[in-house]
């Protein structure tokens, strides 16, 4: 009940800690990427084969089927017109991430995951399979054993499962055939994306560069800081990155709580402020338990046995809640009178909507 809660407090206690220890400064590498320095996307379609019967069924998988035959045609085998029976072949869809900078030779990690009725992967081999970019071009080539986390094991009244057996890896099953081009050395000014978008943080990193290289950087828009190398970097834009990267920046944010009202997760900052406030909360909870007895008739009689119904009915209204001033500014403050109405996780999604409502929150509210 109070899990939600624990991890509220554990922010609250980061909240009263030293300021030294609350504001602790980031590298400027930790909050910004750079422009064009990053992965592209690639998928593709290939055969997992070498199942132990767990594959697709070919009459609910036909494009199984027709990729079976056009590999098989490929190496000289014609089987068109046969009916295929056999379970040990699924058809998968393939993803896998392009590092930035990868070169040809390098080797990535993939994703493998069923497209028909596959019930396992488990002891698959990935058939040889191009993998694509939104371009079109083959930028790499995955081929290898499937390793699956998850397991299924059954009887003939009962089964057993755990994790998801129609997903897999293959740690560096991908080969790179192509490089994507980027010269970085040439660039003539190069960019910072913040990844999360602030005008005061853009601010510190702009003054923080112009202090070791002055006049070097400006602030484009709350997401972006332009630099243009100054004298002594004029074709040795990767040196200035490497300087500018271990710079030092305590980063700023809004005040901002988030809600997970699917899973009941409750995450907030240390900005969050709030405004003295009264709070009472109750709720209504009915329990009803059953416990169904059997009646059997006495010996020798012409009685018949029967269940006799046994029900207990409670009712918690909620009348020993009592009413709880929230008076501080800190999200300690908050946390402290949450604590003491002793809500759960659930109630205090509901709470927080309300001071919110009531003005008394000062922060934005995410609602996943």
């Amino acid at each position: 009940m109070y899990r939600i809660l624990t991890v509220i407090i554990a922010l609250a206690f980061a909240a009263a800690l030293p300021a030294g220890a609350a504001s602790a400064q980031s590298r400027v590498k930790d909050i910004v990427d750079v422009e064009n320095v990053r992965p592209n996307q690639l998928v593709g379609y290939g055969l997992v084969v070498g199942l132990a019967g767990t594959g697709d069924r070919m009459r609910n998988s036909p494009f199984t089927e027709e990729s079976m035959q056009a590999m098989l045609e490929r190496m000289g085998v014609n089987i068109r017109g046969t009916q295929m029976r056999t379970q040990n072949v699924a058809a998968v869809s393939i993803t896998a991430t392009l590092p930035p900078y990868a070169r040809t030779g390098s080797r990535i990690d993939v994703q493998v995951s069923a497209l028909g009725d596959a019930t396992s992967l488990q002891g698959g081999i990935l058939i040889v399979s191009p993998l694509r970019a939104l371009d079109g071009e083959i930028y790499a080539v995955a081929q290898g054993p499937v390793a699956v986390s998850g397991f299924v094991g059954q009887g003939a009244a009962a089964s057993v499962s755990r994790g998801v057996t129609t997903s897999a890896r293959i740690s560096g099953g991908a080969i790179v055939e192509r490089e994507i081009p980027f010269a970085l050395a040439s660039a003539t000014s190069l960019k910072l994306a913040l990844r999360n978008p602030d005008f005061t943080t853009a601010d510190r990193v702009t003054r923080a560069i112009n202090a070791r290289f002055p006049g070097a950087a400006h602030m484009l828009d709350p997401a972006t800081v332009e630099i243009a190398p100054p004298p002594g970097f004029a074709g040795s834009i990767v040196d200035l990155v490497t300087q500018v990267e271990d710079l030092p920046i305590e980063v700023d944010q809004p005040a901002r709580i988030v809600i997970n009202e699917a899973s009941g997760t409750v995450v907030m900052n240390d900005d969050v402020r709030l405004s003295p406030v009264a709070i009472a909360q109750g709720g209504l909870t009915i329990t009803v338990t059953e416990t169904p007895q059997v009646s059997q008739p006495g010996p020798l009689s012409n009685g018949q046995t029967t269940v006799v119904p046994r029900s207990q009915v409670t009712v918690d209204d909620g009348s020993g809640a009592s009413l709880a001033m929230i008076d501080g500014p800190s999200l300690q403050s908050l946390v402290n009178g949450l604590n003491t109405l002793g809500v759960s996780p659930r109630d205090v999604i509901t709470i927080l909507q309300a001071v919110k409502s009531a003005g008394a929150l000062q922060a934005e509210i995410v609602v996943q």
